[in-house]
């Protein structure tokens, strides 16, 4: 069976394959990357809400490295239960509502001190990422973990070897794609595992009031956590932590720069904010796909998927399934129901997904209030990462004007 061209190296390339793709059928395989593709949003739904049909475990889809299965111990985005429920048990401790809406006075005072220190008040011009969008939920995670925030350049530079993963063909089947991931990456995650284990054995040392402190105290089901089973959790949390929050404040600009109507809308009326930010998050997904292996055959839409075979369910497809989201390329955020599936759905449905939008949400508030105008700068070009494996900007300049 012929497979559709699927390279693609900007937002709209993405976008016309996987329109491309679904005429094919909401499921279908796909002998070039040797997976099943799922694009339809109930489809996907099914897939995402049944880990014993649908493992997040692909650890056997990776070769042997030892920085990686270090960083596995701890990463339970990639375990199922039993053992999921009860690290994300420990975590979600510190992410309950009181707690996520705690944190708003600290969004605030970071995210004006950025921009204070930023220079756009006095020159007219500043960078979004590198001002505001990338160190405010770095700051805010690093210091939920105890983490030094002044370390923030390195955290950087360790999200952008990780999601940054240049010169890959997208067509490549997915079992050879992991193991160039694995390979290129295995470099940074040791770097990261070894920095993370001395601040683990500090935080075993001397504990204070952090997470880290608190994981290392805490047991589970009776089982006290070793470091190498904290550094996946806090490296996890650390990254994961950040850069969706960053992701989502540039892809709101972005589309506010495109949709003038709706910013203009959204500052006559700041109330309709947290609904613009929902249809950002579903027309701009941050993490266009989720991968799972199937335990058994299983009946999806109108396929049946052998048992062993991998899935891909395809997130930004999903959302804009024309049955679920009417005109679904329109950006409206006046939409009635915005059932998107940006952060997963099920039992690995994103633990920070409050804070970050809880943090895109006040520090979108502010520059709004802060600028009378916004607008992406023509002179210098905006840089974009791969939307293959992530859709954000790396770098965004823009033009503001204060009140």
């Amino acid at each position: 069976m012929p497979t559709t061209d699927v390279r693609a190296h900007s937002l709209p390339d993405l976008l016309a394959f996987l329109e491309r793709a679904r005429r094919r059928g909401q499921v279908h395989h796909d002998d070039r990357q040797q997976c099943w593709q799922v694009l339809g949003h109930p489809e996907g739904s099914r897939v995402l809400a049944d880990p014993g049909t649908f493992s997040s475990d692909l650890g056997d889809l990776m070769p042997r490295q030892e920085d990686m299965e270090l960083f596995q111990q701890g990463n339970f985005v990639r375990m199922d239960p039993p053992w999921h429920r009860r690290l994300r048990g420990l975590v979600s401790q510190a992410f309950t509502p009181r707690t996520v809406a705690g944190l708003a006075p600290r969004i605030a005072e970071v995210t004006r001190g950025l921009l204070d220190a930023s220079g756009g008040d006095r020159g007219e011009r500043l960078d979004l990422i590198d001002d505001l969008a990338y160190p405010l939920p770095v700051i805010v995670i690093a210091e939920l973990l105890g983490l030094p925030t002044s370390d923030r350049p390195v955290f950087r530079r360790w999200a952008d070897a990780l999601f940054d993963r240049g010169n890959i063909e997208p067509d490549t089947p997915l079992p050879r794609l992991s193991a160039q991931a694995v390979r290129r990456s295995a470099p940074t995650m040791r770097e990261m595992n070894g920095y993370l284990i001395d601040h683990i054995r500090a935080a075993r040392a001397r504990p204070g009031d952090d997470l880290t402190s608190g994981l290392v105290q805490a047991e589970v089901d009776g089982h006290r956590l070793n470091d190498t089973e904290i550094v996946g959790f806090v490296g996890l949390l650390l990254l994961a932590g950040h850069v969706t929050t960053t992701a989502t404040l540039g892809n709101t600009v972005l589309c506010f720069d495109e949709h003038p109507d709706a910013a203009s809308q959204v500052r006559a009326d700041p109330t309709l904010l947290p609904a613009a930010i929902e249809e950002v998050l579903r027309v701009r997904t941050p993490f266009p796909r989720l991968a799972r292996r199937a335990t058994t055959d299983a009946e999806v839409g109108e396929a049946v998927i052998p048992a062993g075979d991998l899935v891909v369910t395809w997130l930004t497809a999903a959302n804009r399934d024309e049955r679920v989201f009417g005109d679904p390329d329109r950006f409206d955020i006046h939409r009635p129901a915005n059932p998107h599936l940006t952060f997963g759905h099920g039992i690995h449905f994103c633990l920070g997904a409050p804070l970050a939008r809880l943090e895109a949400r006040i520090a979108l508030g502010i520059l709004l209030e802060r600028y009378r105008e916004i607008a992406v700068a023509t002179d210098v070009p905006v840089e974009h990462r791969d939307p293959w494996l992530m859709v954000g900007a790396t770098r965004l300049p823009l033009d503001v004007r204060t009140r």
